[in-house]
């Protein structure tokens, strides 16, 4: 079910890969545009979504079962989608989130000894389907990105080898709909990044009849 009203537009990528800097870059073009824009982020964006982050980021959470961390994930969705995307949506915003249902998919799907058809359901129940219109996918190599990031929780503590599936993934999932995704290398300057990003998504707002 794609966003109705507004504009739905995702930034994924691993750990290092500058998300939160290129969605406020992009937010900051966007309103200068005169776009009603609200930024959000997965997962703490609602005061539930705090209590969760605080688990499932804290390296005290060591030994959490994959099965709790992929519906705790779900949990933060479900609230953020209810309480912060669709209304804003419904107002005719562009909400920009960090991260969303694909960052699952990839951390839990793939990451995880899990099912990834198992995941993708309960995202897709968490959400009431609601999907992206457009995924800014920012690909960087794990040793890259992990030396950027510093290992300061407990997904960025993963094996290398976690945060290698968790990028196969990601691309896999934008191999899969290259319609609806945009994919940037991550690991160039930053504001080389941003001028990619910028370019890309304002071609692909011009191009919306």
């Amino acid at each position: 079910m794609p966003s109705a009203g507004g504009l739905f537009l995702v930034f994924e990528g691993g750990e290092g890969a500058g998300k939160s800097t290129q969605v406020r870059a992009l937010a900051a073009l966007l309103v200068a545009r005169g776009l009603d824009v609200v930024v959000t982020r997965e997962p703490g964006a609602t005061p539930v979504g705090k209590g969760i982050r605080s688990i499932v980021l804290d390296p005290a959470s060591h030994g959490l079962s994959p099965r709790a961390e992929a519906l705790l994930y779900a949990a933060d969705r479900a609230d953020h989608v209810d309480a912060v995307i669709r209304p804003a949506l419904d107002n005719a915003a562009v909400v920009i989130s960090d991260r969303y249902v694909d960052s699952s998919l990839a951390y839990q799907g793939a990451g995880r000894p899990i099912d990834a058809q198992l995941v993708e359901q309960v995202n897709a129940w968490a959400t009431t389907g609601l999907v992206a219109d457009l995924t800014v996918l920012l690909d960087i190599d794990p040793v890259v990105g992990l030396a950027r990031a510093g290992h300061t929780d407990r997904l960025e503590a993963e094996p290398l080898a976690f945060h290698q599936a968790v990028r196969a993934a990601f691309l896999e999932l934008a191999a899969r709909d290259p319609r609806r995704y945009v994919v940037i290398a991550a690991d160039q300057e930053p504001e080389l990044v941003q001028e990619l990003v910028a370019s890309s998504v304002t071609a692909w707002l011009d191009s919306r009849p």
